[in-house]
């Protein structure tokens, strides 16, 4: 029933919550880049806080302070120009800059703090995977605030069909799961909930919140409907992925959730790991696809 709850809870006032932001376009959507930035604060806190329990690491402050500076970076490369009228001197690669800066920054640290080196390697490897894994790849949604069509922002209809395929790849897989997957769980040990009827309601429910796109904005997603199907199966593959890596994550750890900040759901990255895992994999369908 908590499920249950936790789930509607979700539909009917976490998605038009993060709907409305998305929809706000006051300084090319501030409100995302503010929302994006505090979600990774708290995502590199609650994975941070996972990979302590069995992997050295470096500080905590310092790990989440360069997970937070990468989509801080993109907010300021996105919101700039709208607030100066100036153009950004330096294009989009500026956030893969930002990833070099926080490398070169762990790795300073280890070279300054390090008292032995025995642990060198796996503080160094676990503590850059979680910037990358918290901070870097959510930034691909950043990158979608600065995109246009003929000189109009289309951040809105792409951030909501991104948005509402994972969320629709999740939901129908949960829905498919419980209505049939009682005889075919187990198929993946990571979450032997899973069954195999709920992995393919997550791919339905990601290719028809495609085709809604495609019919909503077809000035976006144009040319064969096929396209859309395949980012559809794309999307849907990272999606779940991504819920199994977080799976793995917490299994390793021997935690149920990754926080607490969620009532009925856990934590920040139980409910962003799809997300995470299928920004990068849209933003590189939409440029591939449709030349965006």
């Amino acid at each position: 029933m908590n499920k249950i709850l936790s789930r509607l809870f979700v539909f009917f006032v976490g998605i038009p919550l993060v709907i409305l932001i998305v929809c706000l376009p006051y300084f090319n959507h501030l409100a995302l880049h503010v929302l994006i930035c505090a979600i990774t604060f708290i995502a590199a806190t609650e994975l941070y806080d996972i990979y302590k329990i069995n992997h050295p690491l470096l500080s905590k402050k310092l790990i989440v302070g360069c997970s937070v500076f990468i989509p801080v970076i993109g907010m300021i490369y996105a919101v700039l120009p709208a607030v100066t009228g100036k153009s950004f001197p330096v294009g989009q690669e500026i956030i893969t800059y930002a990833l070099i800066v926080d490398f070169l920054l762990l790795l300073f640290s280890e070279v300054i703090t390090a008292k032995t080196f025995e642990t060198s390697n796996t503080r160094i490897a676990s503590s850059v995977f979680i910037v990358l894994y918290s901070g870097y790849i959510i930034t691909f949604i950043s990158r979608m605030t600065v995109i246009e069509i003929g000189g109009n922002n289309i951040t809105t209809p792409l951030v909501s069909v991104f948005l509402l395929m994972v969320f629709m790849c999740d939901s129908l897989a949960w829905l498919f799961g419980v209505l049939l997957g009682k005889n075919n769980r187990g198929v993946v040990k990571a979450s032997p909930n899973k069954s195999v009827m709920g992995f393919i309601g997550g791919f339905a429910g990601s290719i028809a919140a495609g085709v809604l796109g495609y019919i909503l904005w077809p000035n976006i997603f144009h040319g064969s409907i096929l396209k859309i199907i395949f980012m559809g199966i794309c999307i849907a593959f990272s999606s779940i992925v991504g819920d199994l890596t977080e799976s793995i994550f917490k299994r390793s750890a021997g935690v149920k959730d990754s926080g607490h900040v969620i009532p009925g759901r856990g934590g920040v990255l139980d409910s962003i790991d799809s997300i995470l895992m299928s920004a990068p994999v849209f933003y590189l369908m939409i440029s591939i696809l449709y030349g965006i």
